[in-house]
């Protein structure tokens, strides 16, 4: 049999504790993964409830797919990104939940390309079935768009230097990547490493155009009384989520009154980003960055 990739769901206790997922209720997981946060979903709806998932990756639904099989709720699993959720025919739900981070696979697996601390090809695709891979993009790509992504994605101060260094190379590999920016930056490139392959990473899926459709669509497929929550890794996703949650929550003010004219049709679960523990980040480093943010939707 073989061995299933190492999967720790983050910040699952409060997830559950917040979202507050109740027999009979029914799931939207759009970051299926490797099903951890949806096993846990299952439980708590049990055989009344129905879980609908979606996951980019092929290869994560296979796995997913395989350990969901037991469950006694309805389950629907769809391979297909969250950018594309408009046009999947899913009826409304009492929880929407996405986690934004990578999967256990793509770090783990070298093959991906998602690390340069070992050689690979330079794929960075969560859906390895479609679209160009980073390798791809970068040669069809222009210096200044190559240069926007890494300023604007990673926050780079030093993106001309490396959209140089890239170009010029036109890297393959994940190590040809790390020539490249240890050319244009010397021996501050480990530290500015990680930034480059998550400039790298989102232009390649477009994560921010996908996750602004989310923000837009996803809370008009709650339920009265339905939550929404997100998981966030760094400031770039995280920032989208507390401004779009802000303005759902916020009420219209009648400019002669001052009072509420129009009443706020979504409360915040989470007044704060709630991380994850220092327990949690020992047992799982990858959880340390995480921040999570729920709204519930008003009943009328």
């Amino acid at each position: 049999m073989q061995k299933q990739p190492f999967h720790d769901p983050v910040l699952l206790a409060e997830v559950l504790s917040l979202l507050d997922p109740v027999s009979g209720e029914s799931v939207l997981d759009v970051t299926l993964g490797l099903g951890g946060h949806a096993l846990a979903f299952l439980k708590k709806i049990g055989q009344k409830g129905s879980f609908v998932g979606m996951e980019a990756d092929a290869e994560n639904l296979l796995l997913a797919t395989n350990r969901l099989s037991s469950s006694p709720a309805a389950v629907k699993l769809i391979h297909g990104n969250f950018r594309d959720i408009a046009s999947f025919t899913i009826d409304p739900v009492d929880i929407l939940f996405a986690d934004l981070g990578l999967s256990s696979p793509h770090i783990d697996d070298a093959t991906r390309g998602f690390s340069f601390r070992e050689d690979a090809p330079l794929d960075l695709r969560f859906d390895r079935t479609r679209g160009l891979s980073a390798a791809q993009w970068l040669s069809d790509a222009s210096e200044a768009s190559v240069r926007s992504v890494l300023r604007e994605y990673g926050e780079l101060a030093q993106a001309h230097q490396i959209a140089r260094s890239l170009c010029a190379k036109q890297p393959q590999t994940t190590s040809g990547v790390q020539q490249a920016v240890e050319q244009a930056c010397g021996w501050r490139a480990r530290s500015v490493l990680p930034q480059v392959f998550q400039a790298l990473r989102i232009a390649v899926n477009d994560e921010l155009v996908a996750l602004d459709t989310l923000l837009s669509i996803g809370p008009t497929l709650l339920l009265p009384g339905g939550r929404m929550g997100i998981i966030s890794y760094h400031s770039l996703e995280d920032r989208r989520v507390k401004q779009s949650f802000r303005t759902l929550v916020t009420p219209e003010i009648d400019p002669r009154t001052g009072g509420i004219s129009i009443p706020a049709p979504f409360a915040l679960i989470t007044r704060k980003p709630v991380a994850p523990s220092s327990e949690e980040v020992s047992i799982n480093p990858r959880a340390r960055s995480a921040k999570f943010r729920a709204i519930r939707k008003m009943r009328l």
